[in-house]
């Protein structure tokens, strides 16, 4: 599962850099379907981090890794 999961953050990074942000896998806990990451740069405080991260990273991993699957920032 961490493979996968590597794949689709670095999948997901260019559009959050276009923005001037950055996210890091920091921890994939396969057990509980718990990915978590940490958002940097421009992403960092936004107030829209929480829509990308569930509207974006999250979705995207439901749908190519696991339906069960939630994102925690840390």
């Amino acid at each position: 599962m961490q493979e996968q999961v590597t794949k689709v953050i670095e999948k997901i990074r260019p559009y959050l850099q276009r923005d001037g942000g950055d996210i890091e896998l920091v921890e994939v806990l396969p057990e509980k379907h718990v990915v978590r990451v940490r958002l940097q740069g421009a992403c960092h405080g936004c107030p829209g981090a929480t829509m990308t991260l569930k509207l974006g990273v999250e979705r995207t991993l439901r749908e190519e890794v696991d339906s069960q699957i939630t994102v925690e920032t840390v």
